[in-house]
């Protein structure tokens, strides 16, 4: 078996284990996946095994020891691609709704990265988990609209760069239930996972992230709205929860308590970035979906 050897800093101590280690190993594993390796106690601190919950001190010594696992094989598949721009450096997409961006357990076929494969033959990124080659950020299955991609390693560390210093900006559109009275607004609230159900995000305001999301109203129709949206953050569900939580969920998002529609009523209208390798402002706009255009018309 693998082990991983970590020691504490002076200016490291005080951290939670579990938030030190999500924050440290985040290019090889996910916080789920650290908080199972504490709690099978294949984390040890100083050669004890602690609760996700430890406070660490200067010079404890981590050593996590990492079970055998076979590297799942990510099939390249002939799926079509909506590409708007590409380079050596980057690919950036119109992703549909509908299709997942990467493989995760149980689903190994049919998602945005086996096509990327396809198209590439292979040549993506290779930082972060073998089952993301290339993602630098995702978009949830039922959302569609702009994403980057990145080819070369050295791309996908500046556009993680760029989306961690607010230098890459996205803009949404939604349609959301009700009517909105002020043309902008601003909700910050922090986002975890929802403790009943754990396929779902929430507000809580412990063990939580901040939250961000700026939204400015673009046309009203009476029972429900079209808002453009900006993140300063990009935590998952983000728009999607905090949207429902002022009483405002998208059309078509019934895990958010929005009304059946043919799909949710949710995309990545625009993307701006400066180009990972010459620094070039890259703009990028999409149409509005062709599901979605009838709610841009009608009138209530």
């Amino acid at each position: 078996m693998e082990k991983e050897i970590i020691k504490v800093s002076e200016e490291e101590a005080g951290k939670r284990l579990d938030i030190y280690l999500a924050d440290k190993l985040k290019e090889k594993f996910s916080r789920s996946q650290i908080k199972r390796l504490i709690q099978e106690e294949r984390v040890l601190v100083d050669a004890k095994p602690k609760k996700a919950h430890h406070k660490l001190a200067s010079s404890e010594r981590i050593e996590i020891t990492l079970p055998d696992t076979e590297e799942p094989k990510i099939l390249p598949e002939n799926i079509p691609l909506d590409i708007i721009y590409e380079d050596d450096d980057i690919i950036v997409l119109n992703k549909p709704s509908g299709i997942v961006v990467h493989p995760a357990a149980g689903n190994q076929e049919h998602t945005l990265v086996n096509g990327l494969l396809f198209h590439t033959k292979g040549r993506l990124s290779h930082i972060g988990t073998s089952t993301r080659p290339g993602i630098v950020h995702r978009l949830d299955k039922e959302v569609s609209g702009l994403m980057v991609v990145a080819k070369t390693d050295s791309a996908h560390k500046k556009l993680v760069d760029g989306f961690k210093t607010k230098a890459i900006k996205r803009r949404y559109v939604a349609f959301v239930k009700g009517e909105i009275s002020h043309a902008t607004g601003k909700t910050a609230l922090p986002i975890a996972r929802a403790q009943r159900d754990r396929k779902k995000m929430a507000v809580r305001f412990l063990n939580s992230k901040d939250a961000v999301t700026n939204y400015k109203v673009l046309k009203s129709f009476g029972t429900y709205t079209k808002l453009a949206l900006e993140l300063e953050t990009g935590r998952t569900h983000q728009i999607r929860v905090h949207m429902s939580y002022i009483g405002h969920p998208i059309i078509g998002d019934l895990k958010y308590g929005g009304k059946k529609f043919k799909r949710i009523a949710l995309y990545a209208a625009e993307l701006f970035l400066k180009h990972p390798k010459t620094s070039e402002d890259l703009n990028f706009k999409i149409d509005m979906p062709e599901e979605l255009r009838g709610l841009d018309k009608q009138e209530h």
